[in-house]
């Protein structure tokens, strides 16, 4: 199956290689970080991957759409994004 998921503070290539460093720990494969529409698509087999995939991603600062986008869930996104721009 697939999925895709629109998220807040996706902002760069930082951005996209923390979430895709995130993510690949759940059983998810097919992983693709659209940056200018804030999209993330994956291939998942089991219908719990997608909560932990949203979970996985709001611990890191990415909230997905539609959900609460506080100050420290920001801050948490810049601190991933600058963590994911040194792995580049």
């Amino acid at each position: 199956m697939k999925a895709k998921i629109i998220v807040q503070n996706l902002k760069c290539n930082g951005c996209a290689n923390t979430i895709r460093k995130k993510i690949a720990h759940a059983d998810v494969s097919d992983i693709n970080i659209n940056i200018e529409e804030s999209t993330i698509t994956f291939q998942y087999s089991n219908d719990n991957t997608i909560v932990s995939v949203e979970e996985m991603l709001l611990k890191a600062g990415y909230p997905k759409e539609g959900d609460a986008n506080a100050t420290t869930t920001k801050v948490k996104s810049f601190v991933s994004c600058a963590i994911g721009k040194t792995t580049l």
